[in-house]
């Protein structure tokens, strides 16, 4: 969901309850805690686009795991961001499993840091943001990693 030509694009591993029965990702929980973090570093909620990497939940789970990274790959060069904020171990896995030309492969050690994906899109690896959701510890390494995005955006130059 969101904007289809955004500059940030926000990826979690697969949707939660509230998102499944909403057919939107980053609703609820996740969504509110994005939209928070969002404004607080002054970036425009309408120029982010949220998806997952894991597109189909029902069905034969063998048929939805080899559809899904196609998914993805589409909605990446559909949408062309500047950036990915990779959300989790497992989204940083399937990440550099997708074979995307030119890429890096990403460091999911490198939590707060804006990495070289491919020659024109940037990441950022942040904890998975629904188990930080959790517990005000998490919830803090979460936004420290986070944060790193209104760095990065705030040296955007302007349109």
């Amino acid at each position: 969901s969101g904007h289809p030509l955004a500059d940030i694009f926000l990826l979690k591993y697969r949707a939660q309850p509230a998102e499944i029965q909403e057919g939107v990702a980053f609703y609820g929980r996740a969504g509110n805690a994005v939209l928070k973090s969002l404004r607080r570093l002054g970036i425009d909620p309408l120029t982010i686009y949220g998806t997952n990497c894991v597109k189909c939940t029902d069905g034969d789970p063998d048929a939805a795991a080899a559809a899904c990274p196609a998914w993805l790959l589409r909605e990446l060069a559909i949408i062309e961001p500047k950036i990915v904020v990779a959300m989790g171990d497992e989204v940083v896995e399937a990440l550099n499993e997708l074979k995307v030309p030119l890429a890096a492969p990403l460091d999911p050690e490198r939590l707060g840091e804006v990495q070289r994906f491919t020659p024109t899109i940037e990441a950022l690896v942040v904890p998975d943001l629904d188990s930080s959701l959790n517990d005000e510890d998490s919830k803090r390494r979460f936004w420290r990693a986070f944060k790193a995005l209104g760095t990065w955006h705030d040296a955007l130059p302007p349109y």
